[in-house]
Parts: structure tokens; C-alpha cells; sequence
């Protein structure tokens, strides 16, 4: 982990009370917006189209294509919660556990569970051992985190390690669902019916 003095935005800045619309709703002239606020968050977004859209955004363009429409995020979770499947007890969510010990913690620590990212930090970094989990990737306004910055920048995962979580995030995000088998899906053959022909 290291910490920097780059202003913009970066791929693996790691940040503090990171923001989450989940709904707005309107009824009878009265607004209610619900969020969440994750305790940490990092970004994923590939650092060379951050820093295309500060360069677009800070300097005279032509155009404004480079500007990004949001930022791809995902929360940290401490380590000992998500092994009591607690770490989002705050919203009323029970989570499947993740024991400790055996196999399955040496798993997960070990980075060979797809879902989950284990980071530990150094001791000047106020961060317990945490867990990214990909499956709550969300997304924040580039003007909101650009905002937050400057008062909730913890770190930054150094670029070799951050590219390592790049590239298992990507993984996992294009991983193909296979039905479960005895499913109805699973028992159909496939329809070829809709195939081209061999000369197109």
C-alpha cells in the first residue's frame, strides 16, 4: 500500500464513507432517498481512463469525449465479519460465513475464491485485514468522488497489486452461469434451429 499526493482520481484509491443511492422515490410532494455509506470502498476503474478524464475535464477540449458518465467501485469488508457472514448485518442482510479455518479460509486469504479480493495492510494504514467482494461492485459520479477525495483518501494499492485486483475483477465479471443440473434449463438440448447454415 502507499499514499500519494495525486490529486485526481486513481485506480485502487481506497476511500472512507463512500456514498450509495440505492433508491429515490416520490409520492404525494414528499422525496425518500435511501443510501448506503460504506465504511471503505475502492476504486477499479482503469487508471488510464481516470486520468484521460481529469486531463479532459481540467484542460481546454474540443469535445468532451473522454468524460466518464460514473466510476466502477466495490466495498471493503473487514475479514472477521465476512467470516461470521455478518459484514452487512447493518442493513438487515445475512450473509453466507466464510470459516476461519480449513480450507475454505485458507482460500479465501489465499485469493483463489473468485467473488473475494483479501488485502492486508501496512501498520501506518488505519485498515484492518479486509476483503473486497466483487459481487457488490457498484458506481459513483466522478464530480461526487472527485468532491470526497480530498477528506476520505486513505491509501492507494501500490499499481502491481492493483492490477492484479483488476484483472480478478474482470474474471469474475465475465465468468458464464451454467445451469444447476436437474434444472429445467439444464435438461433442454440445445436449439440449433436458429443456427446459419454452412454458407452463411
Amino acid at each position: 500500500m502507499l499514499k500519494t499526493n495525486v490529486s485526481r482520481l486513481c485506480q485502487g484509491d481506497i476511500l472512507r464513507d463512500v456514498h450509495w443511492v440505492e433508491y429515490v422515490l416520490e409520492g404525494s410532494g414528499v422525496i425518500e432517498v435511501a443510501r448506503v455509506v460504506f465504511p471503505l470502498a475502492i476504486v477499479l476503474t482503469q487508471d488510464c481512463d481516470l486520468e484521460q478524464d481529469h486531463l479532459f475535464r481540467t484542460e481546454v477540449r474540443s469535445t468532451q469525449d473522454k468524460w466518464l458518465i460514473s466510476v466502477l467501485m466495490a466495498p471493503l469488508y473487514n475479514v472477521e465479519h465476512v467470516y461470521q457472514g455478518e459484514h452487512l448485518a447493518e442493513l438487515g442482510i445475512r450473509m453466507e460465513p466464510v470459516p476461519k479455518s480449513g480450507n475454505t479460509g485458507n482460500f479465501l486469504r489465499n485469493n483463489e475464491r473468485p467473488r473475494y479480493h483479501y488485502l492486508e495492510f501496512d501498520e501506518d494504514v488505519p485498515i484492518v485485514p479486509s476483503v473486497i467482494d466483487f459481487k457488490h461492485y457498484f458506481s459513483a459520479t466522478v464530480k461526487y468522488l472527485v468532491g470526497l477525495k480530498p477528506t476520505a483518501y486513505v491509501c492507494s494499492v501500490a499499481p502491481l497489486f492493483r492490477e492484479d485486483i483488476a484483472q480478478r475483477f474482470a474474471t469474475y465479471l465475465a465468468r458464464v452461469g451454467l445451469p444447476e443440473p436437474g434444472t429445467a434449463s439444464s435438461t433442454h438440448p440445445i436449439d440449433t434451429s436458429a443456427r446459419p447454415s454452412a454458407d452463411g
